[in-house]
C-alpha cells in the first residue's frame, strides 16, 4: 500500500492524485482493514489526526505518526472529543468520520473524507452483530476463576471477543426437562439486542450468555423482558401486555414462561467471570412468570443482593419462609402466592388486579385470605414488607 501513496503533502490537486486516494482506500477495504486500521491509515495519509465514530466502533481516533490518540479525557468519564476538526463526513444515519488538521485545509480532504467514510461504511457491514453457538469450554475457561489473564485472553479471542472492551454476562435457567440451550437462542435472537456480539453455551443447567458491544453500555434486561414477554404470548395467543402473572402463559411456548434471567453489569473482557458471578446471584432473584420478575439486573437489586449472602439452611428454616411453604403446598397454593407477589410488587389491590387480569374484589377477598393464613397485616407497610422479604428469602432458598 506504501507503493501507492505514502503523503498527501506529496500529491497535487488534479485527477491523477485523486486516482490514488481512491486506491488507497480500495486497498484498504480489500485488506479488510477495521476501524483502527482505517483511521491510523487515513491519519498516516492525511498527515493530520483522524478519528471515526459508529454505534458498532464507538470512537476511534489516531494521530498523524499512527500512534493512538487517547480514548479518554484526562480526568473526565467517556471518550475524549477532539480539539479541533478541520472537516467531516457522516457515516449512515448516527456515524461519522473527521479530520483533525490544525492548519488550512488541504486540497484533497474532502476526497480523503469521501473515501474514508465509504470505507467506513464497508467496515461497519461486515461488523454485524454475530450470536453464535459457543463451545462450552472456552466459555468455561473465559469464565474461569482460577486460570490465568493469558489463557481467558486466548479463549475470548477463539470465541470472537477482545479482552479489552467492555462484556456482560447473562444466566438463563429453565425448569427440568426443557432445553435451556434452545430456549436460550430462542429469547436472545427475539431480543433485539443492538448491534452487541452474542456468544451462547451451555453450562449444566444454566445458559451462559456473552455480550459485547464497543459502543453499548445499557443494561438488556429492557429488551429480555419485552422478548420473554413476546416469547410467552407468541405460545398463549396473548398479546404481550396480557403476560402479568404466571398462570398467563399456559400454551405451547415451551417452557417460556418459566424462564428466568440473571444479568450481570458491564466489565472488561478479561474480568468476564466478576460479571458471571454477578449474573448468576440475580438469576437467584428472578422468578418464573412475568417478565419484569422473571428478567433480574444485578445493578437493581442495590442491597437487596446482600440477602444472597445468607446461609441457605437458615433461610429455609426461617418461620416465614416455612409459612409460605405451607401455603404454596395446599390446594390453591401457586395462586395464593401469585397474589402475594403481584400485591406486594403493586402495593395496591386495583394495580395487583390489573398486573392479574382479576377483578380487584377477587385480589381482595384473596389478600384477606392470606392475612388469616399468614397472620400478617398485609394493608400495613411493615407487613408488606415482611411478605416481601419472605418472598425473596424463599426464592433464594430454592434456587441456590
Amino acid at each position: 500500500m506504501k507503493g501507492l501513496l505514502l503523503r498527501l503533502s506529496a500529491l497535487d490537486a488534479d485527477a491523477e492524485s485523486a486516482v490514488r486516494v481512491i486506491a488507497y482506500f480500495d486497498a484498504l477495504v480489500a485488506a479488510r482493514a477495521d476501524a483502527a486500521a482505517l483511521v491510523r491509515a487515513t491519519a498516516t495519509l492525511a498527515e493530520c489526526g483522524a478519528g471515526l465514530e459508529t454505534p458498532r466502533a464507538g470512537r476511534v481516533r489516531y494521530r498523524a505518526d499512527g500512534s493512538p490518540a487517547p480514548a479518554d479525557a484526562a480526568g473526565e468519564p467517556g471518550p475524549a472529543e477532539p480539539d479541533r476538526v478541520s472537516g467531516w463526513t457522516s457515516v449512515g444515519a448516527d456515524g461519522r468520520v473527521w479530520l483533525e488538521r490544525s492548519g488550512p485545509a488541504r486540497a484533497l480532504d474532502e476526497i480523503v473524507l469521501e473515501r474514508m467514510a465509504i470505507a467506513a461504511q464497508v467496515v461497519d457491514a461486515r461488523a454485524r452483530p454475530s450470536l453464535h453457538i459457543a463451545d462450552p469450554a472456552l466459555v468455561e475457561l473465559a469464565l474461569s476463576e482460577r486460570e490465568s489473564d493469558e489463557d481467558r485472553a486466548r479463549a475470548l479471542r477463539l470465541l470472537g471477543l477482545l479482552p479489552d472492551v467492555a462484556i456482560r454476562a447473562v444466566g438463563i435457567c429453565v425448569p427440568a426437562g426443557v432445553d435451556v440451550g434452545v430456549q436460550a437462542v430462542a429469547l436472545v435472537a427475539r431480543g433485539r439486542l443492538g448491534s452487541r456480539t452474542v456468544r451462547v453455551a451451555v453450562l449444566g443447567r444454566t445458559a451462559a450468555v456473552l455480550l459485547q458491544d464497543r459502543a453499548a453500555t445499557a443494561s438488556p434486561a429492557g429488551e429480555l423482558r419485552r422478548a420473554l414477554a413476546e416469547r410467552a404470548a407468541s405460545g398463549t395467543g396473548r398479546s404481550a401486555d396480557d403476560q402479568g402473572h404466571p398462570g398467563a402463559a399456559t400454551g405451547r411456548d415451551d417452557g417460556a414462561h418459566q424462564a428466568r434471567v440473571g444479568v450481570g453489569g458491564p466489565v472488561e473482557g478479561l474480568e468476564a467471570r466478576a460479571s458471571w458471578r454477578q449474573a448468576r446471584l440475580a438469576l437467584r432473584f428472578a422468578a418464573p412468570g412475568a417478565a419484569d420478575t422473571a428478567v433480574v439486573d444485578y445493578a437493581e437489586l442495590g442491597s437487596l443482593a446482600l440477602l444472597a449472602d445468607l446461609p441457605v439452611d437458615r433461610l429455609r428454616h426461617d418461620p416465614d419462609v416455612r409459612a409460605l411453604e405451607n401455603l404454596a403446598a395446599s390446594p390453591a397454593g401457586a395462586a395464593d402466592v401469585a397474589v402475594l407477589e403481584a400485591f406486594c410488587r403493586a402495593g395496591s389491590l386495583r394495580q395487583a388486579a390489573s398486573g392479574l387480569h382479576l377483578h380487584h374484589s377477587s385480589v381482595a377477598a384473596r389478600v384477606a385470605h392470606l392475612e388469616d393464613v399468614l397472620g400478617w397485616r398485609l394493608d400495613e407497610p411493615e407487613g408488606r414488607f415482611r411478605a416481601h422479604l419472605a418472598l425473596l428469602a424463599r426464592r433464594l432458598a430454592t434456587t441456590a
